[in-house]
């Protein structure tokens, strides 16, 4: 064999058969010679490697004979087979300056020496069946489908964005590679003296400028060629494997946001058949709950918000679930046992700390509500963390975060309505009334939307009142049987008035 060849080239190779360095830590070889025994070795080389298929011999004073006498041929390295030379040989070989490697399987040593001196191409074409052969086991997810690639080829295999690492299996690029890698290319080619990158980009449906890579130390020409040819191969495997995961996780997510649909609509009141559809996806009704509701300020995709906030929520140390549901994300936090006020108020504080983590990637507003026990407790909490949320669409002062504490929802919405942005719209909303109809309304709905008292009340017949509120409701275009819709006319009518 002719060319160079490198021991670092001979360490990133991903099957050597076991080899391991006895002595030396770096070494480059103009040629390798393979054969049966010491005797067939040329009489004199220069820079050679040395592969010998036969074991080496058992006693040391052999195997310091074997050193010196290839040594003398000219070769400044060796790999041997069989038992493994002792500290006495190695140090001869340190003495000698000759490289002493050790391999438990010396023709596939001498396989890998070939494809990096010879055939480039055929290093490449080892790889790819490699990866050829990740797809003969069953992948769970990209992330396991990662973890059979890399298991397969040896080498670090990520996905990554213009942020970083996404998700990656094997040694992780490092941070000098990543900021080499160029997104405006096809095939694109980072080095450093941490070795070489090669990266191709990825289709998503749902996220942008996203890159498979394929890394290793040694940035040869042959690892060059080996790596290009194999990360665009990679890369059909990984894109197909992206999209089924996407195509789960919409399923996925519409599933459990319909079951929390059915939680909402029951109103905690939870039968045989729901309960089991819940434990089925490991959420328990008892227990006691905080419930938080994220939504957009603007438009955003609620799949790839949940895929952020089901990241964050990990690091929260309490059982914690979310979904889709409507245009933003609802979840909540499960105590096995009554918390301390300290304990909700941590808990409140780190679900603030999500919510500062995922303005940075969204526009969004995030309410949380109180503790509450049970199903109809977790029902409340979510209800009020709904409330909230929209509360804190409007309130750039409390940074868009509102919590339904010990205060209570009712103040909260009073204190809010004292904005700017509530009052005229509250002005604009009451504008089609006289004076004499916004009273009325306002009685009607203090008094619970009740006809008989708010005649009472106003010392109106009940037919006087009955044909106000009918008029009233025309010209405002809004149905008073709406409970969302009394509280935003009782609200505008405090402000008003």
């Amino acid at each position: 064999m002719s060319a160079e060849l490198s021991l670092e080239a001979l360490l990133e190779h991903p099957d050597t058969g076991g080899l391991t360095v006895l002595h030396g830590t770096s070494a480059v070889w103009t040629q390798a010679v393979v054969e049966i025994g010491e005797d067939a070795l040329p009489a004199e080389v220069d820079d050679g490697l040395a592969v010998l298929i036969d074991p080496a011999p058992g006693a040391s004073w052999q195997v310091d004979a074997l050193l010196r006498r290839v040594h003398d041929r000219g070769f400044t390295g060796i790999a041997l087979t069989g038992e493994a030379p002792g500290p006495g040989s190695r140090a001869l070989a340190e003495r000698l300056g000759l490289t002493l490697l050790h391999t438990d399987h010396p023709t596939r040593l001498a396989r890998a020496c070939w494809q990096l001196l010879e055939a480039r191409d055929a290093l490449a074409l080892w790889m790819v069946q490699r990866i050829a052969r990740s797809i003969e086991y069953r992948a769970d997810d990209l992330g396991d489908l990662l973890r059979h690639i890399n298991a397969n080829v040896g080498h670090g295999i990520a996905l990554i964005d213009q942020e970083g690492i996404l998700q990656g299996a094997g040694e992780p690029i490092p941070e000098s590679l990543l900021k080499q890698i160029t997104f405006d290319r096809w095939l694109d080619i980072a080095e450093s003296p941490d070795g070489l990158v090669a990266s191709v980009p990825v289709e998503s449906r749902t996220r942008q400028a996203l890159r498979v890579a394929l890394h290793g130390k040694d940035a040869s020409t042959a690892y060059r060629n080996a790596l290009s040819t194999a990360v665009e191969v990679v890369m059909p495997m990984v894109a197909a494997r992206l999209l089924i995961d996407e195509v789960e996780a919409v399923s996925d997510a519409s599933r459990s946001s319909g079951l929390l649909g059915d939680l909402l609509e029951s109103g905690g009141n939870v039968d045989a058949e729901l309960e089991q559809r819940m434990k089925a996806r490991g959420w328990r009704t008892n227990g006691y709950h905080v419930g938080f509701r994220i939504v957009g300020r603007g438009r955003l995709d609620p799949l790839e918000l949940l895929r952020l906030v089901s990241s964050l929520l990990i690091r929260i140390p309490v059982d914690s679930h979310a979904t889709t549901r409507g245009g933003g994300v609802t979840g909540w936090l499960t105590f096995p046992e009554p918390p301390s006020p300290a304990v909700v108020a941590a808990r409140v504080r780190d679900l603030h700390e999500l919510h500062r983590s995922a303005q940075a990637s969204f526009t969004v507003a995030t309410g949380v509500g109180s503790l509450a026990s049970g199903p109809t407790g977790l029902s409340a909490t979510l209800g009020e963390a709904r409330d909230a949320a929209r509360l804190a669409a409007d309130s750039a002062r409390s940074g868009w975060f509102v919590h339904v504490d010990s205060l209570g929802l009712e103040q909260l919405l009073l204190a809010w309505t004292g904005g700017d942005t509530f009052a005229s719209a509250a002005a604009s909303l009451l504008a089609p009334l006289s004076e004499v109809e916004r009273q009325t309304l306002a009685a009607y709905l203090d008094e619970e939307s009740s006809i008989v008292a708010t005649a009472e009340r106003l010392g109106l017949h009940r037919n006087t009142v009955s044909t106000r509120v009918q008029r009233i409701q025309g010209l405002v275009g809004i149905d008073l049987h709406d409970p969302e819709a009394r509280l935003a006319l009782q609200l505008a009518c405090r402000v008003v008035l």
